[in-house]
């Protein structure tokens, strides 16, 4: 009987994006994960100071201004984000500040119940990484945000930096590996084509200006500025 060769189907496109967990992300941070199949919570990466993991910008009369979470991270070098504890009660003013700064906001009557809920649940949570989870899986469906949300722990990633990148995305099945900007300086994009993974480069913007409180627009703030400003109108203005 003669021998029958069964070629390998191509896989079908998967496009990934790997991101450490951002506090109450900008719009263009959702921008990039809604352009793929999956997005993958970074967290076993390091934690970094006055970075946006446990912080990001709302704006205020004085401009914008940052709302930062207290976490413990005196004597913890090179610790995970996944292991930063929250230091002290933080959720309840942090939503004051927002109360105080976006009550005159269009939509702020409609969505202010539903924000406030999240950060009654948030002050529970004893982990950065599960308030920022928290925060962002309940902002992707506000905004129509339809991405798989998985995190680093569920893969078998291996080795630092670019390859670290490259495992999770064979870990996950990924054709295509969309990147923010700023990993140019390091990423070995050539280990990836080697293993069959194209990258991509994330440009952001130019994102439309919409009515937002006191005075000169500012697009670099916290997404709950979009949702207080334009209500169910948010979710078209995440994409140029």
């Amino acid at each position: 009987m003669a021998k029958i060769e069964i070629e390998d189907a191509p896989r079908p496109a998967k496009r990934v994006a790997i991101i450490q967990s951002c506090y109450i992300p900008w719009k263009g941070f959702f921008d990039l994960i809604g352009r793929c199949d999956e997005y993958i919570l970074f967290d076993q990466a390091q934690y970094r100071k006055r970075h946006w993991h446990n912080r990001n910008k709302v704006k205020t009369p004085r401009g914008a201004e940052w709302l930062t979470i207290p976490v413990i991270t005196k004597s913890q070098f090179e610790q995970p984000i996944d292991e930063v504890e929250i230091a002290e009660p933080w959720a309840e003013k942090h939503w004051r500040c927002i109360e105080f700064n976006y009550a005159r906001a269009p939509y702020f009557k409609t969505q202010a119940e539903r924000v406030r809920e999240l950060y009654e649940k948030a002050s529970s949570l004893p982990k950065l990484t599960e308030v920022n989870e928290l925060f962002l899986r309940e902002l992707c469906a506000e905004l129509d945000v339809a991405v798989k949300i998985r995190r680093d722990a569920e893969y078998a990633g291996e080795g630092r930096k670019s390859e670290r990148l490259l495992s999770l995305c064979i870990a996950s099945g990924a054709t295509h590996y969309l990147s923010g900007p700023s990993a140019r300086e390091y990423l070995d994009e050539q280990i990836f084509h080697d293993a069959g993974i194209f990258v991509e480069w994330m440009e952001y913007g130019p994102y439309r200006k919409y009515e937002q409180l006191y005075g000169n627009f500012e697009h670099a703030v916290s997404a709950l500025d979009l949702i207080f400003n334009l209500g169910p109108e948010a979710k078209t203005f995440v994409t140029p």
